[in-house]
């Protein structure tokens, strides 16, 4: 999903509404606990409260909003067992994709995550950590891709929406930017180099790096969680 248009603009359809206020969420612009106000957002998007009405149920439907008659629409927080399941799905099938494309014989495979590389470069130089999860998302799907099982990532995409709210909020530190990037750099190597065993270790240890984050966000907002993260969440 590309990023969406302003809320501001002048007569946002219904998917453009669903869409902005979706990448909002996911993306840490709107806060779990955030509330939202059904006449503030259609007249921000120049809509009837109608489309509003559904859009906001839809998002519920999803686990991304929760609706309380006669109180109040708000960001729903993230659920660690939801998190906890997209975590055992990544890794199952990522770390069996990147061993696939480590022992690849293409000879593309440089061209296709080299120019990834120089591209999240730029943006950590920028401070651009929305741009660089984009990034991120394509390096995985090229993997995928070369692994020969381009569709198996759109399986792990719907899978994975707890956790991406997670890893949005985790690549705000500046840090952890700089870390993933250092392993982004890793696993490329490994990749093109043709050493799956080694691509396996650091893609497992790449994936379970945004639980390092989990203890500190928690901790300086403990309400952005359904239950306190475990100590030991890792698969």
């Amino acid at each position: 999903m590309s990023m969406p248009t302003p809320l501001s603009q002048t007569r946002m359809g219904v998917k453009e509404l669903h869409d902005s206020l979706y990448m909002r969420i996911l993306t840490g612009k709107l806060r779990p606990g955030a509330v939202l106000s059904e006449s503030r957002v259609a007249k921000e998007a120049g809509v009837s409260r109608t489309p509003v009405r559904q859009v906001f149920q839809k998002l519920a439907d999803a686990g991304f909003l929760i609706i309380i008659p006669q109180v109040g629409t708000y960001v729903a927080p993230i659920s660690m067992g939801s998190v906890r399941d997209a975590q055992f799905v990544r890794e199952s099938l990522e770390c069996s994709a990147v061993a696939r494309a480590a022992s690849s014989t293409r000879s593309d495979k440089e061209q296709l995550l080299h120019p990834l590389l120089e591209e999240q470069q730029r943006l950590i130089r920028r401070k651009d950590h929305v741009g660089f999860f984009l990034s991120d998302e394509t390096m995985h799907r090229r993997l995928m891709e070369i692994a020969g099982h381009p569709h198996v990532w759109d399986v792990i995409a719907s899978a994975k929406v707890s956790l991406d709210r997670l890893r949005y909020i985790s690549l705000e530190r500046s840090v952890w930017l700089d870390m993933i990037f250092r392993q982004h750099e890793d696993l490329v190597g490994r990749v093109v180099g043709g050493d799956p065993t080694g691509a396996v270790e650091v893609m497992q240890a790449h994936l379970r790096t945004a639980f390092a984050a989990v203890d500190q966000i928690a901790a300086d907002n403990a309400d952005f969680f359904v239950e306190a993260p475990d100590a030991d969440i890792a698969p």
